[in-house]
Formats: C-alpha cells, structure tokens, sequence
C-alpha cells in the first residue's frame, strides 16, 4: 500500500512539473506578430471574406443614411441636404391609420412560424437520427432540404399556382368534393395561414440540420446508461435527448425571437395585394411602397429606423429573460 502511494506522489509530481514547465515555455515564446497570423490563417480569412465584405457593403456603409429619418430629404441635394425636420417622420408614422395594423401584421407573421413551427426541426432531427435505414434516411432529409434552396420567387408562383380559383389543384379538389372553391389569394382571412405554412415547409428540414448535428453529438454513455435503467423512447426524448440539446435550441430560439419583427419583404410583397393588406400588410411593404413607389425616402427611413431600434431591444430583451429563466444566453 505503501509503495502504491509514493507510485502516486511521483506521478502527481511529474505531472505537476510538466505543466510548470508547459506553462513556461508559453510565457516566454514571443508573441506572434500580425503578419504572422495573417499568414497562419490566410485561407480562413480568404473563406471569411466574402461575408466580411457583404456585411461592410450592405450593413455598415449604408448606416450613415439614418440621418434621412430626421431630414426632409430632396434627392437632389444629396443625403445630407434638406432642411432639418427632427422627429416629424416618427411622429407621422406613429399618429397614421396604418401604424397598429403594421405592428400586429408584422409580429404575427413572425411569430406564427415560431409558434407553430419552431419545434417541428427538434423532432424531426429526432425522427431522422432514430432511423436505422441509410437510404430512407438520405431520401427524407433531400426531400426536406430541397425546399430551402428553391427561390423564393418560384414558392410564391408555386402557392399562386396551386390556390388559384379556376385551375389550382387545391380548388380542384375542392370543387371535385362538391364544394365551393374559394379564392384564397384575394381573402384576408387566409393570407397568414398560406404564409405561415408555406414557411414551416420551406425552411423546418434545413434547420433539422443544426439539431441532427447536437444530438448526433451527445455522448452515447448517456443513452445507455437510460437503457439500463429501463426507460422508453419518450423518456428517452423527454430526460436525455432534449436536456443535453437544450444551449443549442436556447441560442436558436434567442435568434429567432431576435427576427420576430422583421418578417422576410420578398415573400409577402409576392405574395400580397390590394384586397389583403389589412392582414398582409407589414412594415417592409410598407417601406418599400412609401419610399421607392412614393418617393418619401424620408418618411420611409423613419419607419425603418424604428423597426431596427424596435428589433435590437427585443433581442435585448429575450437575452435577459432566457439568461434569468435558464441561465443561459447569448453573452
């Protein structure tokens, strides 16, 4: 017994010798000099380039031009002429019809998708890693993925198509039931149902992605040690599989309720009218038709600036509720 302890405090003292002297070693190695890591890193920065120069073209650069939201901005005298007006544009915006329609559009078609879809990419990920069949498995995730890289354009042509009153196969349908076929691109009360689920579809088997790739992840002592204690797939998913993806689904939630008021402009602008802007109608439309169709770049900076200031502060905001709720959070 005895010899085993000094086996022991020998090793202990190696040990501890060894990480002295790794420590040293570290302190006095110089520092690398800039050039040095540029070329250490030279392909990852090559990779990260492109995302580094659309984010300074298409998110930085423009960030002077918020000064239009407090000018009475005259395209002919620049971005920096017009007289000063303050806050007038806000004002305008708050104190007109539109401005609660705009809101409650805006936040329901972001958090429909949420609401509603938000937990169909957890279990499907659940659903695609618990098949045992390679080939059926391959074939489910291209058939959900592929939705995700069709353009936006084409869904809506393919909703439009399908929905229309006098050809589309839904009315078909529908009419073949013996039913009236009803016209759901001009009715107002279908218009968030169509965009919401349309959504989940193009987007729940790419966001699977992140999850398959959490669960694939936890440690596999885990599930066995559940097997022995004799518990079943639901308390497998319930007790094992949710708890050990709970940072990743915390971060996604936290990114998504970040988003929840700036709902996607192509989709809805393709796929609204006229006769569905009293459910339809949210803030970028609204800047879009303001600015570019009604030339107030002013009025339309204001809007738009809002939305931004309204948006970062619910990020804010989810951040804290989640790191005071899970003790978890994004910084």
């Amino acid at each position: 017994m005895k010899k085993g302890e000094d086996i022991g405090k020998i090793y202990n003292v190696v040990n501890l010798n060894i990480r002295k002297g790794r420590e040293y070693i570290l302190k006095s190695r110089p520092a690398p000099s800039l050039i040095n890591l540029i070329n250490r890193d030279k392909y990852l920065l090559l990779m990260f380039s492109p995302v580094f120069i659309y984010y300074i073209v298409f998110m930085y650069l423009p960030m002077p031009g918020v000064i239009m939201a407090f000018k009475d901005f005259v395209p002919g005298q620049g971005m920096f002429g017009g007289d000063w007006v303050g806050l007038r544009w806000f004002d305008q915006f708050v104190h007109s019809r539109y401005f609660w329609r705009l809101i409650r559009n805006t936040f329901l078609l972001a958090f429909y998708p949420l609401l509603f879809g938000f937990s169909i990419p957890i279990l499907f990920a659940v659903c695609i890693v618990e098949i045992q069949n390679k080939t059926f498995k391959r074939f489910a995730q291209t058939v959900t993925y592929l939705p995700h890289f069709i353009s936006t354009v084409v869904i809506s042509g393919i909703i439009i198509n399908f929905l229309s009153p006098t050809d589309g196969i839904i009315n078909t349908l529908i009419a073949k039931m013996g039913f009236e076929k009803i016209n759901f691109m001009m009715d107002p009360s279908w218009f968030r149902t169509i965009f919401t689920s349309s959504d989940i579809w193009q987007s729940f088997g790419f966001s699977s992605i992140i999850y398959i790739a959490a669960i694939m992840s936890v440690d596999p002592e885990i599930y066995d040690s559940g097997k022995m204690d004799g518990v079943n797939k639901f308390q497998e998913l319930w007790h094992l599989t949710l708890p050990s993806i709970k940072p990743t689904i915390v971060i996604l939630l936290l990114l998504s309720l970040g988003g929840i008021m700036s709902v996607g402009f192509e989709k809805v602008y393709l796929l609204y009218n006229g006769a569905t802007y009293e459910t339809a109608d949210v803030l970028s439309t609204y800047v879009y038709r303001m600015g570019i169709e009604g030339q107030n770049f002013g009025f339309a900076t204001a809007v738009g600036l809002f939305n931004s200031v309204v948006t970062f502060l619910l990020v804010f905001a989810a951040n804290y509720m989640t790191r005071r709720a899970t003790n978890m959070s994004l910084w």
